[in-house]
C-alpha cells in the first residue's frame, strides 16, 4: 500500500492503473496501486437563534451582518479548511436563523480559530445579536 499526503484512495477503475502504472502481471488484472483514505477531520457547526431586534438592525439585517464578518475570517484565520454560512429561508418554529459550518485539519486548528483575535471581535456582536446558541464539534475520518 502507497501512501501519498497521508491520502489514501482505494483505485477502483483498473483501466486508469493498466493505462498509467501497468497491471503486474502476478495480480491476473489488479491494480499495481492501492490507496485507503485515512484523512482525519474536525467539523464545527454552530445554529443561532437572533432577537427580533438587536444593534439598532432587524434579525434580517443582523443575520446578514453576522454571515459577512463569519465569513471574513476565512480569510483572517489560519487553519479553516472550509467555512460556510447559511442564512434560514425555512423560518420554520424549529429553525435556526443561521448557521456557521466549518471544518479544521486538527482540534488544535480549532483551538487557534476559537482564540483567534479576528474571532474574538466578532463574537459581542453576534452575542448581543442572538437568543439563542446551538453547537456540535466533531471528528471526521474519511
Amino acid at each position: 500500500m502507497i501512501v501519498i499526503n497521508q491520502l489514501k484512495f482505494v483505485e477502483k477503475f483498473y483501466s486508469f492503473n493498466k493505462f498509467f502504472a501497468g497491471i503486474h502481471p502476478l495480480r491476473k488484472n489488479k491494480p499495481v496501486f492501492e490507496f485507503v483514505m485515512t484523512r482525519k477531520m474536525i467539523k464545527h457547526i454552530v445554529v443561532f437563534r437572533l432577537k427580533e431586534n438587536a444593534h439598532g438592525n432587524t434579525r434580517a439585517q443582523n443575520a446578514l451582518i453576522i454571515k459577512d464578518k463569519l465569513e471574513a475570517l476565512k480569510d483572517k484565520v489560519p487553519g479553516i479548511i472550509r467555512l460556510e454560512v447559511g442564512i434560514d429561508f425555512s423560518k420554520a418554529e424549529t429553525s435556526g436563523d443561521i448557521v456557521l459550518y466549518s471544518e479544521f485539519a486538527s482540534k488544535a486548528d480549532l483551538d487557534n480559530y476559537q482564540a483567534h483575535p479576528d474571532h474574538l471581535a466578532v463574537k459581542p456582536f453576534v452575542m448581543e445579536a442572538r437568543s439563542e446558541r446551538r453547537m456540535v464539534d466533531y471528528e471526521v475520518q474519511g
